[in-house]
């Protein structure tokens, strides 16, 4: 099989073709918007940390736990709850995990000490734990394949701007307000999208309109779609390899707001503001980066692999840079260049997903994406830094932090070396089920014209 017949691979089965394109959008807007208020939800501490670092007398590795924990629980959860959204019905489970996280925003808002924020964003964690797998999944089954990764960095960059407004809003509103005010705003905001994403979605108009027959649900038990998630190299080098990227974008997005108040002097608004403009920067570049892919990887798919590598190695030598300059104007924009590069894993490690499992447990398999970015990104990359913090200062960790880009560069590198002999071979498995329910179909159809 040639590379210009990957484009059309058997796993890749257009979903969208039942739903109406304005509804689409409008799905993807509400979607969307429930991504933003999950990670305004989640992020919105960051903008904070000074100011709880002081009144409760904090070290910065309890500060990151605070963070860490949230990443943590969406990390062992994702999995088993997104795998009850697709059995129970992903509409619903996605307004029932917004409630939930909404709410424990709202007990981070009353909590009087540690203990009790940290029961409170150990809560917030087992709301958003698998919304960004089972969004995403509602995200590519209500659009054409071909818009796979430009749509999943879209979606993703959904967090960094949800991060960009949690930061920048919750900064604002904690000097002029108090830090409790914040998270009351982050907690309305998402309440009201989650009682409206229910009545606008609905599951009966998004959910693929395909018939099964008694002989394709035995042969798609026979070859275990579910297996597809971790039986081939390469996806399991995408999941490790997106996870350490994440490593060092995470690690920029959790501690920015801290290192501007610690080594420029930024007062709590005024360094949520600059660390959210930093923030967005990598949201855009998310967004740039997977139409890119998209683009270049039209004809050749495996391109989508070597621009992940070259996303990799390009942000580690300008996030180096940048924590090695002085503390100014020209650091600050060295750090957003970086940026712009940091996050654009996320489109092409969504796509190779969706491109290497089977279409029927691409909600399983964002979800097990969603536990390493979480594991490896979001929840051990804060952790560790402040760890490393608490010993030789920020300062100095973040210089040695861009390093771990390195790492999945050649994860990347290993997953392009059997990326499409795993193709094929999924490919060979769809067609032998779609053989045998054709010929199911023609015997049904023998036995119709016989009566």
């Amino acid at each position: 099989m040639d590379a210009h017949q990957y484009t059309n691979h058997a796993s890749s089965v257009d979903t969208s073709v039942h739903v109406p394109r304005r509804y689409a959008w409008v799905i993807f807007a509400l979607t969307f918007g429930l991504l933003i208020s999950d990670y305004m939800s989640r992020q919105v501490l960051n903008a904070v940390f000074p100011l709880i670092k002081n009144e409760w007398t904090l070290s910065d590795s309890q500060l990151g736990l605070l963070s860490g924990i949230v990443a943590i629980m969406v990390g062992i959860l994702t999995l088993p709850l997104s795998l009850l959204a697709d059995r129970f019905g992903r509409v619903k489970s996605l307004a029932i995990m917004a409630v939930l996280w909404s709410l424990a925003t709202l007990g981070c808002a009353l909590a009087q000490n540690y203990q009790e924020m940290f029961i409170a964003r150990f809560m917030v964690g087992v709301g958003e734990a698998a919304y960004g797998s089972v969004g995403i999944a509602v995200v590519v089954a209500v659009f054409p394949r071909e818009m796979r990764a430009t749509l999943a960095s879209a979606f993703m960059a959904g967090g960094v701007f949800g991060s960009f407004l949690g930061m920048a809003l919750g900064g604002v509103m904690a000097e002029h307000f108090g830090w409790r005010w914040a998270f009351g705003g982050m907690a309305l905001f998402g309440l009201v999208l989650a009682f409206l994403y229910p009545i606008v979605v609905k599951e009966k108009k998004i959910a693929p309109h395909r018939e099964v027959t008694k002989i394709q649900k035995k042969s798609v038990q026979a070859k275990s779609p579910l297996r597809t998630i971790y039986s081939s190299h390469s996806v399991i080098a995408t999941y490790i390899g997106s996870g350490l990227q994440l490593f060092v974008g995470g690690t920029i997005i959790v501690w920015m707001p801290s290192y501007l108040n610690r080594y420029y002097g930024m007062t709590t608004d005024s360094a949520g503001v600059v660390a959210a403009v930093i923030v967005l920067c990598g949201a855009v570049g998310t967004i740039f980066c997977g139409m890119l892919c998209d683009r270049l990887g039209r004809e050749r798919p495996d391109r989508k692999v070597s621009l992940a590598i070259v996303y990799c190695l390009v942000s580690c030598v300008l996030l180096v840079i940048a924590f090695a300059m002085p503390a100014g104007k020209a650091q600050l924009l060295m750090i957003c260049v970086g940026m712009l590069v940091a996050l654009g894993t996320n489109g092409p490690s969504s796509a190779m997903v969706a491109n290497l499992t089977h279409n029927s447990v691409h909600g399983t398999a964002f979800a097990t994406l969603t536990l390493a970015n979480n594991f490896l990104g979001l929840a051990l990359g804060p952790l560790v830094i402040g760890r490393v913090s608490d010993v030789i200062g920020l300062q100095q960790a973040f210089q040695f932090m861009p390093l771990v880009s390195v790492a999945a560069a050649a994860v990347f590198l290993y997953a392009k070396y059997h990326y499409h002999q795993d193709m094929a071979r999924l490919d060979g498995q769809i067609a032998a089920e779609e053989k045998l329910l054709n010929q199911d179909q023609m015997q049904q159809q023998c036995v119709e014209d016989k009566i």
